[in-house]
């Protein structure tokens, strides 16, 4: 390892020369307090930034260990520091002058919800060292390298970074103190959640709606929630204490009430209470099984061998639709096989909304079921499915519905939703029901989908040419060598930095697992246990590990596999 002093000598010794020239900047320097290490460097001032780490022994920044003893208190702990150090570095970004993305300082930005970062590590495994992995624009003058203002950057501006943000003596004990406890008050509802036999939890008093549809803080002056007694529960919190709000219980649960009430604005909260959030948000005592899936249509995705014939059989043309595949679904496929692809998943509770889902896979209605036989509908709807997937599988649904009178008839919860305030109506409506009978229906027996189909390997072209450049060309959305794969409609993604690690992982799954044997849950399986063990250096064994990324849930490995095309198999 290097000293602080030879880095200064080795930048005074490249100051004017050609960009090139920072590369011999690359190494590992002592500074005393902590470790610089500057892993890769840009090819230009206007390229993608250096990438930097700085490692901080726990000597140094003796944070106590019960801060992070656990998984969630540790990526509470993480988040907790990562916003803080954003905070300092942000002061300095683009204070050292130059061309391109000179003096550029940035680091991950977080959102409202807390994920495990690269961009902020605690190594608990070995001996507590805090690691901040960030972005820095060398200085350049044109191509000329400007070593003088990257002294500045390395020398004054860090320095202060860490000892502001990074250090316990230095730090806010109170909101530390309370982010801790959040974590574990959290961890605890959802555990009690599952004892309790509960689908989801909204405490009393949670702000859900949003200031707009592009922005993710809570509105100023928004409604506080309030459950229906029938449904209050109250538990007792290690840190907060006692806690009331509405516990939705395990089964089929119906969410109505007229447009703008708070129906969607209510399932939105639920679809990300499977993360836990940051106080101030007024979610953040919003907590949903945490393998809960939205369900939609996704019209024009790939579907890959997928059995859908709990839901569609018997199509005119004869087609096997107990290893279906097409690469442009229709609305009714694509929610068949996202359910299907779900239950493989492991999912225990399914979101939908009815505005974003096929009308024809949720219900038929009386009159359609006079004049189309049952023997000429090929697909038997979501409606005549729901009851058995809690019974048989135990999943339950939480459903969004403003048109269709139909799905009271299945619901064992009825909550209204009245200017956001939701009450529950299900006594009402079991009362209304038999003033308005289904008709008599006979779908197919219920059977669990076959859940054994092999991931896609590479073609022998692909193979040989190793054809896997990945690049993100959006939150939602990269390329793996010439195949584009749309995670749009993957909802529960909440930040850029899942997209990039669900990039790498089918990269990886790509180049270790297509053995033409694998499983796509096997394979799901192997890549999130390696996450949760390992993090991510098992990715980049050979490599330095990057900002910039941050741990989906099992769900969502499962539907960027599902997602890929590959080789047709």
């Amino acid at each position: 390892m290097n000293h602080a002093s030879d880095l200064k000598k080795q930048l005074l010794s490249i100051h004017r020369k050609s960009y090139p020239a920072y590369k011999s900047l690359k190494g590992v320097y002592d500074f005393g307090e902590y470790t610089l290490s500057i892993d890769h460097v840009q090819g230009d001032p206007f390229a993608s930034p250096s990438h930097v780490t700085i490692r901080i022994p726990f000597s140094v920044h003796r944070f106590p260990k019960d801060l992070y003893k656990t998984p969630e208190t540790k990526a509470a702990f993480e988040d907790h520091l990562l916003r803080r150090f954003a905070s300092q570095i942000r002061k300095f970004s683009f204070q050292a002058k130059g061309s391109g993305k000179s003096g550029l300082l940035s680091v991950s930005s977080c959102g409202q919800e807390i994920l495990a970062r690269t961009a902020c590590e605690i190594c608990t495994s070995k001996d507590s060292t805090l690691i901040f992995r960030f972005h820095i624009g060398f200085p350049a003058n044109g191509r000329t390298i400007n070593a003088t203002e990257l002294e500045k950057i390395l020398f004054d501006f860090l320095p202060s970074c860490v000892e502001r943000g990074c250090l316990y003596r230095t730090c806010d004990k109170k909101k530390l103190t309370e982010t801790f406890e959040l974590a574990e008050d959290q961890t605890f509802i959802r555990k009690e959640i599952h004892r309790l036999g509960l689908a989801a939890f909204v405490a009393d008093g949670s702000i859900l709606p949003r200031q707009s549809g592009v922005s993710d803080l809570p509105m100023k002056d928004g409604v506080a929630f309030s459950s229906p007694e029938s449904l209050r529960v109250t538990l007792h919190l290690p840190h907060r204490g006692s806690l009331s709000g509405m516990g939705i219980p395990r089964g089929i649960t119906l969410i109505v009430g007229g447009g703008y009430h708070g129906k969607s604005t209510l399932l939105k909260a639920l679809e990300t209470g499977v993360y836990p959030h940051i106080a101030g948000d007024g979610r953040e005592y919003v907590i949903t099984d945490e393998s809960a899936v939205k369900l939609r249509s996704e019209d024009g995705r790939i579907i890959k061998n997928v059995d859908i014939s709990l839901f569609i059989n018997d199509l005119p043309n004869g087609r096997d639709t107990t290893s279906f595949s097409t690469l442009d679904a229709s609305g009714s496929t694509s929610q068949a096989a996202g359910t299907v692809e779900s239950i493989e998943a492991e999912s225990r509770l399914f979101l939908i909304d009815e505005d974003t889902s096929a009308t024809n896979f949720m219900v038929r209605d009386t009159f359609m079921q006079q004049v189309i036989s049952r023997e000429k509908e090929p697909i038997t709807p979501f409606l005549e499915r729901a009851q058995d997937l809690y019974e048989k599988a135990g999943i339950s649904t939480i459903l969004v519905a403003g048109s269709s009178g139909a799905f009271f008839h299945i619901a064992d919860t009825v909550i209204q939703m009245d200017c956001y305030h939701p009450v529950d109506i299900t006594e009402k409506v079991k009362t209304l029901c038999k003033d308005y009978p289904l008709s008599p229906s006979s779908p197919a027996p219920f059977r669990m989908p076959s859940a054994k189909r092999i991931f896609a390997r590479p073609s022998k072209k692909q193979a040989d040419r190793r054809d896997g450049k990945i690049r993100q060309r959006s939150k939602d959305v990269f390329s793996i060598g010439k195949e584009e794969v749309d995670l749009r409609y993957v909802e529960q993604i909440k930040d850029s930095e899942q997209t990039a690690s669900l990039a790498l992982l089918l990269g990886y799954a790509k180049d270790h697992y297509s053995d033409g044997k694998k499983t796509i849950p096997e394979i799901a399986d192997l890549l999130y246990q390696e996450l949760k063990q390992n993090g991510y250096s098992g990715f980049f064994r050979n490599s330095y590990i990057p900002g910039g990324y941050a741990i989906p849930r099992l769900q969502e490995i499962h539907a960027c596999l599902n997602r890929y095309r590959g080789e047709s198999r």
